[in-house]
């Protein structure tokens, strides 16, 4: 199911035009592939995100080819982002799209498990968790003590194309609502989600 309206949807992308020949071309070649990325609404909510946050360091959880870790290096003043993705060939191409586009130096790349290369950081300021979904919970577990005073946790798809309101108990959609539960439950965090696109949970670090 649809989170937003069809029509709804459709103009806000009419609002939201885009020059940037690497962000379209990504999203060109994420349409052709059927290759999932959070797309450009969600991207200038990340970007707007960064710029109000103003962070050191940003450690994605699951990068693909980099579309999403484009749009926070774009917004970054200083410090770095993070992109940890299991497939060598999508990190390759994010390389050679920050290289073109001058954003290298803002990027650092690692191939392997996200959670585990996630625990080499310390004072996190952006933590972006786009991994498999059952995986939600245990990535915020691990990384909390890993998190900055302050510090932002984004989720995409926690909306999970309606699925958390529904029966489903499949292990990604219990997963989503397992992670939902625990961060609004949270001492914590204060945590939000904007039903834009699949659901994008914002969750601000409080203690």
């Amino acid at each position: 199911m649809n989170i937003t309206h069809p029509k709804i949807e459709k103009y806000l992308m009419g609002l939201s035009t885009e020059d940037d020949r690497h962000i379209l071309e990504m999203e060109r070649i994420a349409k052709a592939n059927d290759f999932p990325i959070v797309d450009r609404l969600v991207g200038r909510l990340l970007f707007v995100l960064t710029k109000l946050r103003s962070p050191n360091l940003i450690v994605e959880l699951g990068s693909g080819f980099g579309y999403s870790a484009y749009w926070f290096s774009k917004a970054l003043e200083r410090g770095k982002v993070v992109l940890t993705e299991y497939d060598k060939e999508n990190l390759d191409y994010a390389k050679r799209t920050f290289r073109e586009s001058g954003l290298i130096r803002k990027a650092e790349f690692r191939v392997g498990n996200a959670i585990e290369m996630a625990r080499g950081y310390r004072n996190i300021d952006i933590l972006f968790i786009d991994i498999d979904k059952h995986q939600y919970l245990e990535a915020v577990k691990t990384l909390l003590p890993h998190l900055s005073r302050n510090a932002l946790v984004i989720a995409d798809n926690t909306l999970w194309y309606g699925r958390v309101a529904g029966r489903k108990k499949d292990r990604d959609t219990m997963g989503i609502k397992s992670f939902n539960d625990f961060m609004f439950a949270s001492e914590d965090f204060f945590t939000t989600i904007v039903p834009l696109r699949d659901g994008v949970l914002v969750a601000y670090k409080v203690s």
